[in-house]
């Protein structure tokens, strides 16, 4: 499940939790430690800043969450 999930986030795009636990088919609460995990395993990291300072180039400034109430997560490149 782990793998399927770093696969969907893999794939590149925004996702939230909602969706991606419908896909999944778990609770947005079991989604939530699933990401956790993974964070402390290694494979995601905390993005962290505004999109004014940190992602001038990013097509999706305009609608990313970083700096907002909502956590974002990005890949690292540690290998499953």
């Amino acid at each position: 499940m782990l793998e399927e999930l770093l696969q969907r986030i893999a794939s590149g795009g925004t996702h939230n939790l909602s969706e991606l636990a419908r896909e999944l088919g778990v609770g947005e609460e079991l989604l939530r430690q699933m990401i956790e995990h993974l964070a402390r395993m290694g494979y995601l990291r905390p993005v962290a800043g505004d999109c004014q300072t940190q992602c001038p180039g990013c097509p999706l400034a305009g609608t990313c969450a970083v700096g907002g109430p909502t956590r974002v997560w990005a890949l690292t490149e540690k290998k499953m």
